[in-house]
C-alpha cells in the first residue's frame, strides 16, 4: 500500500477539474498510471494545507500568483537591470521604467533609438544645471518668497532651487490626488523635470511615504494590466500574471478565489465572458423591475400611479390623496358600474370592449412583459439555486477536509490517503455546480427559434443535472451511515459507488461543457447529412427520369449515404451525432450502446 506521501507526491502536479478534450486526458493519464493507476484525473496538491480549495482543480501552468513581495522583487531586479545595462541612477531607471510599464525590453529599445527624445519625454536631463546660487548662503524661495539657508533648499536636475516646507507641501498634495504622483514633475511651470523617488522620500512624512510606495507597488500591474491584473476578490493582494494562449481563462488565486482572467469576473466556464456580461447586467438592471410593474400591475386612471390587485373583488380606491374608485378590469370610473356590469367580480363592459379591439394593445404588452417576466424568474431561479447549493457544498467540503474525515478514518480504519476519494467527491460537486450555474445563463440567451439546439441543450443539460444530483445525495446522505458506529464491510461497496457516481458525473458534465463551448456545433450536423442525402436522391432521381438507368443512380445515393455513415451516426436515445473516430460503440453523450 502506498503511504500518504507518495500519493500526495503523486497527486501534486496533476490537472485537477478543468473540462479538457480526449488528447490531454489520454495525456495525463499516462503521466499519473506510474504512481496510481486506481486515482481519477482529478488529483490534488497536498503540498500546502493551507491552498486547498476546490477552484484549484484547474490548471496552473498558464498564471502565477504574485504576491506583494514577489511583485517588490520584480521591480527592484528591473530598476537593478536597467542601471546596470544603461550606467543611469536608480531613480533614473525607476522612472523610465514608470514612463514603458515596466517594460525592460521596451526601455532599452526606445534609450537606444534615441536616447534625446527619451530623455525630454520623461523629463530626464543629461547633466545636472548648474546654478551660481551654490555660493550663496541664503536664498528666496520663488513660491513663498520667504529667505531660506541654502541648505534648507532643494532642487531637482533642472536647478529650480525651492524651500524644503514648499517642496513637502507641493508631493504631499500631489500623494493625495492619487498615482499621478509618481509621474511628478518640477514645481516650475516651465519646467518638466521629473521628480526621482529619492527625492520624494526625503521630503514627506512616513505616512506619505508609505502611500507613495503603495502606488509604486501597484504601479506594476495597473500599468502592465496585459499580463497582470489583481485578483477581484474583496481585500485579497496577490496578484495574477498570465500567459495567453495555453490553457482557458479561468484561474484561482492563492485566496481561493476562481475567476475570469478576461472579464475579470467570477469563473464562467463554458458560458463566454459576453453572455456573463449581459447576464449580470440583466440582474442588476432596473428593466425587470420596470417588467414586473408592468406584468403586474395596472396604472391609476387619474393619478397614474401603478397599483397591484393580490386578491379581492374588482372595485379598486387608490390611495390618499387621489382616492379614485375605479374599475380594476376596464379602469372606468366605478360610478358607471354596478349589478348591470356584472357586480364586484366581473365586468361585461370590459369583454365587450375587449372584443372590439379596444384593449388588445394595452393587453399584448401585458402579457408580454408577463411572460418575459415569468421566462426570466425560471432562469434566474435555477441559477441562484445552484449558486446557493455550490456555496452550500464548499462549506460542506471544507468541514469535511477540516473534521470529517479523520472521524471516517477513524470509524472505518482507513487511513486518510485511502479516503481521498469522498473529497475528490466534493471537489467534483462544487466545480459542476458552478458550471450547471453558468448553463442557465447560456440557456436564457439561447435563441428560441432554434428548437433543435434548445432541446438537445436541454437534454443534455437535464442528464448533467440528475448525474449530478445522484452524487450529491451518494457524497451527502450516504455517507452519513459511515461516520457513526463500528467499520462495516459495506464501506468498500460504498468506495465502488460513489468513485463511480464522481467519474460518471464527470464524464456528463465534460460533455455538456464541450457542447457549449461550440455552441452546440454537433447538433447541426445532421441536418448537413440530411441535405447532402436529399440532394444526391434529387440527383440520382433526375437522372432516372433523363433515361439513364435508376439503378446507377441508387449506387450513387448509396454510396454518399455509406460515406456519411462511416464518419457519423446518430444515437437513438439522445440523438447525438457522435462521430466514429471518437466513439463507433457508445454514444459519448449518454453512455447508450450504438444499436
Amino acid at each position: 500500500m502506498e503511504s500518504e506521501d507518495e500519493m500526495q507526491d503523486a497527486w501534486a502536479g496533476t490537472s485537477d477539474g478543468e473540462f479538457v478534450n480526449e488528447e490531454e486526458d489520454e495525456e495525463s493519464d499516462a503521466l499519473a498510471s506510474d504512481d496510481d493507476n486506481d486515482e481519477s484525473d482529478y488529483g490534488f496538491d497536498y503540498s500546502n494545507v493551507d491552498d486547498l480549495h476546490p477552484s484549484s482543480r484547474l490548471p496552473q501552468t498558464n498564471f502565477t500568483i504574485l504576491s506583494e513581495k514577489d511583485i517588490r522583487q520584480r521591480q527592484d531586479e528591473a530598476v537593478s537591470t536597467i542601471t546596470n545595462f544603461l550606467s543611469i541612477s536608480p531613480a533614473d531607471a525607476g522612472v523610465l521604467l514608470r514612463h514603458f510599464k515596466w517594460s525592460v525590453s521596451k526601455v532599452n529599445d526606445e534609450w537606444f533609438a534615441d536616447e534625446e527624445r527619451v530623455r525630454a519625454s520623461v523629463g530626464l536631463l543629461e547633466k545636472p544645471a548648474t546654478s551660481k546660487r551654490q555660493t550663496q548662503t541664503e536664498m528666496t524661495c520663488e513660491i513663498c518668497f520667504e529667505v531660506h539657508p541654502f541648505e534648507k533648499m532643494r532642487a531637482p536636475r533642472c536647478g529650480h532651487y525651492f524651500c524644503e516646507t514648499c517642496w513637502t507641501g507641493y508631493i504631499h498634495t500631489a500623494i493625495n490626488d492619487g498615482p499621478g504622483c509618481l509621474t511628478l514633475r518640477c514645481a516650475d511651470p516651465s519646467c518638466g523635470s521629473a521628480i526621482g523617488e529619492d527625492m520624494v522620500l526625503s521630503l514627506v512624512s512616513t505616512d506619505d511615504q508609505q502611500k507613495y510606495m503603495r502606488y509604486l507597488l501597484r504601479s506594476y500591474v495597473e500599468d502592465n494590466r496585459k499580463q497582470v491584473k489583481w485578483c477581484p476578490a474583496p481585500g485579497c493582494e496577490y496578484a495574477v500574471e498570465f500567459q495567453p494562449g495555453v490553457g482557458s481563462y479561468d484561474l484561482v488565486c492563492k485566496c481561493g478565489f476562481n475567476f475570469c482572467w478576461n472579464c475579470r469576473e467570477e469563473a464562467h466556464r463554458p458560458v463566454d465572458c459576453e453572455t456573463v456580461n449581459k447576464w449580470i447586467l440583466k440582474n442588476c438592471a432596473e428593466s425587470e423591475n420596470m417588467n414586473w410593474i408592468l406584468a403586474n400591475s395596472k396604472p391609476c386612471p387619474k393619478c397614474k400611479r401603478p397599483i397591484e390587485k393580490n386578491q379581492g373583488c374588482m372595485h379598486i380606491t387608490c390611495t390618499p390623496p387621489c382616492k379614485f374608485e375605479f374599475c380594476w378590469l376596464c379602469l372606468g370610473a366605478w360610478t358607471d358600474h354596478g349589478e348591470r356590469t356584472g357586480g364586484f367580480y366581473a365586468c361585461n363592459r370590459y369583454e365587450t370592449a375587449k372584443q372590439e379591439g379596444v384593449y388588445d394593445e394595452a393587453e399584448r404588452r401585458r402579457e408580454m412583459a408577463k411572460n418575459s417576466l415569468e421566462r426570466y424568474t425560471h432562469y434566474y431561479e435555477r441559477w441562484a439555486t445552484n449558486e446557493s447549493s455550490r456555496a452550500k457544498a464548499l462549506a460542506d467540503l471544507q468541514d469535511m477536509q477540516n473534521v470529517q474525515i479523520e472521524k471516517l478514518s477513524v470509524t472505518q480504519c482507513q487511513p486518510v490517503s485511502q479516503l481521498k476519494f469522498v473529497t475528490d467527491a466534493w471537489l467534483q460537486i462544487v466545480e459542476c455546480r458552478r458550471v450547471l450555474k453558468w448553463t442557465y445563463a447560456y440557456g436564457y440567451y439561447l435563441p428560441e427559434n432554434e428548437h433543435t439546439k434548445r432541446q438537445f441543450f436541454e437534454y443534455s443539460q437535464g442528464e448533467a443535472e440528475a448525474g449530478l444530483e445522484r452524487l450529491h445525495q451518494c457524497a451527502e446522505k450516504d455517507l452519513l451511515t459511515f461516520l457513526g458506529g463500528t467499520p462495516t464491510s459495506s464501506f468498500n461497496d460504498f468506495r465502488t459507488k460513489l468513485a463511480g457516481l464522481t467519474s460518471v458525473t464527470k464524464t456528463y458534465f465534460e460533455n455538456l461543457v464541450r457542447a457549449l463551448e461550440n455552441n452546440l456545433s454537433d447538433v447541426d450536423i445532421p441536418k448537413a447529412a440530411a441535405k447532402s442525402s436529399s440532394s444526391s436522391k434529387a440527383s440520382g432521381s433526375s437522372k432516372g427520369r433523363g433515361g439513364r438507368p435508376k439503378v446507377g443512380s441508387s449506387k450513387s445515393g448509396g454510396s454518399s449515404r455509406s460515406g456519411e455513415e462511416s464518419t457519423h451516426w446518430s444515437c437513438e436515445h439522445c440523438t447525438y451525432a457522435n462521430t466514429t473516430a471518437a466513439s463507433s460503440i457508445v454514444c459519448v453523450i449518454c453512455n447508450h450502446a450504438r444499436s
